[in-house]
């Protein structure tokens, strides 16, 4: 090799190693995640975090920037294993590391508790999932939804049990936890209004397995649907039982027992159960195919649960509050969250109210069909 030629080779790697300190030596903003990541609830968990990712490595990728200058956008994900007491030492843990965000908590148990120590630090919080109505209403200006609430989703399933399946008769369980119990009052509410007779109202929590004193109770009053407010982790038992216990009922639930998994606990008990999220369909969505397969690309088709897409919008409403604000600060940056108006998977435009919820939001009603979800109405919350 040429002395030339060796120069220039020298002159080229040591360009390289400038650019690669450079890339490292960026201060990093660090985006806190507080879900279940051991435990019942894990997958859903790992799912809104594999959409937190998705969301960092494309800000990297476009050398996202805030204020004109290059940063780093770093994840600390913490395990709160769905439980409120660990979800409080987790929100102190990431408040005291002083990361410029949070996305979380997985459910309204958690995010409850965890949603005050966030206010007290100004740190916004930006949840995924979490629908119980009552988070809203605490006055916190650090808190905000990703997904219409329990009000909606209680309410559409009431609706169309009424006037679509012409129900009449219903049985209501609740798992007693922030989410469950609150989802199944509107439920259960909305049911009386439409002229449904509740007839019978019945109280577990979210370990049990084991529900035959509930439904031995609730075999005689035949109802024709049995809505069970909680996750996945019972509702799969649950309906396994009735079907033991010879019930035809239909077994109705919230975004708790909506996730593909479901069906996996549940096994072919599952068919014939309706379920609510929030939110449009991916495959209805115009940017939806697309995020879909790059997610399964990334993780495994069997990786994808619910929450992520969510999760993936959330840390960019985050990104893009702070560049816009020119800083990651979370006291400069928290008044540009609410009217952003970000062009995100879920929505065209996201935006929230003035208690953090999600503005103008939608929910699908879907039905398990030979152990899969299956779309079957898509309502805009008026």
């Amino acid at each position: 090799m040429s002395a030339s030629l060796r120069w220039t080779a020298i002159s080229l790697a040591l360009f390289a190693a400038l650019g690669a300190t450079a890339a490292a030596a960026a201060p990093r903003v660090v985006i806190g995640v507080a879900v279940p990541l051991s435990g019942p609830l894990a997958a859903s968990g790992q799912d809104a975090v594999n959409g937190v990712r998705m969301a960092l490595n494309r800000l990297n990728a476009e050398h996202a920037k805030i204020g004109g200058k290059p940063v780093h956008w770093a994840m600390d994900a913490e395990d709160d294993q769905g439980l409120p007491t660990q979800a409080t030492l987790v929100a102190q843990k990431l408040v005291d590391e002083g990361v410029s965000g949070v996305i979380g908590h997985q459910t309204s148990g958690c995010t409850f508790p965890a949603a005050r120590i966030y206010s007290q630090a100004g740190i916004p919080q930006i949840t995924p999932s979490s629908t119980a109505p009552k988070i809203a209403q605490q006055g916190y200006t650090t808190f905000f939804r990703m997904i219409a609430n329990d009000d909606a989703l209680g309410a559409g399933l009431a609706e169309y049990a009424s006037r679509t399946l012409k129900v009449q008769r219903v049985a209501v369980i609740d798992d007693r936890t922030a989410y469950g119990q609150g989802l199944a009052d509107v439920f259960a509410a909305t049911a009386r209004k439409l002229g449904m007779q509740v007839v019978d109202r019945e109280y577990t929590d979210d370990k049990a397995t084991d529900f035959s004193a509930i439904l031995t109770r609730i075999k005689g009053n035949h109802p024709q649907v049995v809505f069970y407010g909680g996750m996945y982790s019972q509702a799969g038992p649950l309906v396994r039982q009735m079907r033991q216990f010879g019930m035809t009922a239909r077994l109705m639930g919230g975004d708790g027992i909506c996730a593909p998994i479901m069906a996996k606990v549940a096994g072919g008990a599952v068919d014939g159960t309706i379920c609510a999220q929030g939110g449009a369909p991916l495959s209805e969505l115009p940017k939806g195919k697309a995020w879909k397969a790059r997610y399964d690309a990334e993780f495994g088709a069997g990786a994808f649960q619910l929450y992520s897409p969510n999760a993936y919008d959330a840390a960019m409403v985050l990104a893009h509050a702070m560049m816009k604000a020119g800083s990651s600060d979370p006291k400069v940056y928290l008044r540009d969250i609410r009217t952003i108006g970000y062009d995100g998977v879920t929505d065209s435009d996201i935006h929230f109210t003035a208690t953090g919820e999600l503005a103008d939001p939608s929910i699908t009603l879907s039905k398990f069909e030979h152990g899969v979800k299956v779309p079957i109405a898509v309502e805009r919350v008026k």
